[in-house]
């Protein structure tokens, strides 16, 4: 069991990744299978997870020495965390009294196609009205909920790649 925990952040870097590709698996079997159309935010937190997964197959592929395994452990924890603060956001936008969610918008490919990046990127992130909406729960907790349990996770994985000294 020591031996597990004890392996080389080259591994831990990696398994972060496969759990990424396995969040965005989970994303696209809602989506296409479940019939769940994402809201801007949860397009963001996709965006979020692919970021961290990014930054984990880059260390591990890499294998950096010590100083390197340093500088992607606090990339990794940064970008997690900013992924994070959108499911924070998309919680909040959830738990507001329906008199001050925010106006539904036009769907994001339509976005994309009429409006320019920086108006589509602030919809994105600001959430709209669709972001509100609770269509799928699990234990009690709503999609981004779960989601902020995973960025957690991935943060304090790479987290702790700062003080593996497994290399």
């Amino acid at each position: 069991m020591l031996n597990l925990i004890k392996m080389k952040a080259r591994i831990w870097f990696l398994l972060g990744f496969a759990g990424c590709v396995f969040l965005m698996s989970m994303g696209a079997y809602f989506q296409f299978v479940g019939g769940l159309e994402p809201c801007p935010l949860c397009i963001s937190q996709r965006i979020g997870i692919m970021l961290t997964g990014l930054v984990f197959l880059i260390a591990g592929l890499h294998n950096p020495a010590e100083k390197g395994r340093k500088i992607y452990s606090i990339l990794g924890t940064l970008v997690a965390l900013c992924g994070g603060a959108v499911s924070i956001r998309h919680i909040w936008i959830q738990h507001l009294p329906p008199d001050e969610v925010p106006e539904c918008g036009p769907g994001i490919e339509y976005m994309m196609e009429n409006f320019p990046l920086s108006e589509v990127i602030k919809q994105m992130l600001s959430g709209t009205g669709d972001c509100a909406k609770v269509d799928w729960t699990l234990l009690g907790f709503s999609m981004p909920a779960w989601t902020l349990v995973a960025f957690l996770m991935l943060a304090g994985l790479s987290l702790l790649q700062f003080w593996n000294s497994n290399g």
